[in-house]
């Protein structure tokens, strides 16, 4: 019955972040060289009550713009109760959760302008830092926050190698990424740590070789890797909870 009512209230906390997400998204899919939207696509201004960063993508007139928000909510709804049933009632799930919405949102950026803002990805690793050093204070806890600590330090370095090494072929906003996907995949060590790198280098390659064998891109075409890379921290949190 426990079981039951974690994943009820993970469906629930899903789709009803996933209703907010839309409107922060289409607002933050932005070149580099800008911040974020101020305006829908017909002109409105999006801010004030009601009308700000979060919520479905609808303008005052009626029309709406940016991702799909029942695609959104459906996919965060998914993500989060798959956590929860993997899981269970350890501490660390909370933290999941809270920063499962946050993925979303930076893997639907990434997808419609291929970059990762930093007013999202830079506080995703003070939050999986923050909380769980929280959850390791608990009992029950599956996890190690010094090797999360250290993970996040480690892959931070790791990806900052790469990116010096072949720019082109790596963005930097990936590089900011990593020291929360460290975090959260080396709070179940290290092997899960490595094994969640190399299943997001996996998913990533396979859909470029995907979409070159389709005509549809070529060796040098840029590819919003973002979503692979926390798809494979996704696959790691999985799996790491089922070891422990």
């Amino acid at each position: 019955m426990e079981r039951f009512w974690i994943i009820a209230a993970a469906v629930s906390w899903g789709a009803g972040t996933g209703l907010l997400i839309p409107r922060a998204s289409y607002r933050l899919s932005v070149p580099p060289e800008e911040s974020w939207r101020a305006a829908c696509p017909a002109g409105h201004p999006l801010d004030g009550i009601g009308n700000g960063w979060l919520g479905r993508a609808r303008c005052p007139k009626g029309g709406t713009f940016g991702p799909s928000t029942p695609v959104i909510a459906l996919v965060s709804a998914v993500v989060c109760v798959v956590l929860a049933a993997a899981t269970g009632a350890r501490p660390e799930l909370l933290v999941w959760l809270l920063l499962a919405p946050i993925a979303v949102l930076l893997a639907a950026v990434d997808v419609a302008v291929h970059r990762l803002p930093d007013v999202v990805a830079l506080p995703l690793t003070v939050s999986a830092l923050a909380g769980l050093a929280g959850a390791a204070l608990l009992p029950g806890a599956g996890g190690n926050w010094r090797t999360a600590l250290l993970g996040s330090l480690t892959l931070g370095a790791c990806y900052v190698v790469l990116f010096l090494i072949n720019p082109g072929g790596f963005g930097f906003g990936d590089v900011k990424l990593a020291p929360a996907l460290g975090a959260v995949l080396g709070w179940y060590g290290w092997g899960i740590l490595l094994f969640g790198t190399f299943v997001g280098f996996l998913f990533g390659a396979l859909y470029g070789v995907a979409l070159m064998l389709t005509g549809r891109a070529g060796r040098k075409t840029a590819i919003p890797f973002g979503p692979f890379l926390l798809a494979g921290a996704f696959v790691g949190i999985l799996m790491g909870s089922r070891t422990v």
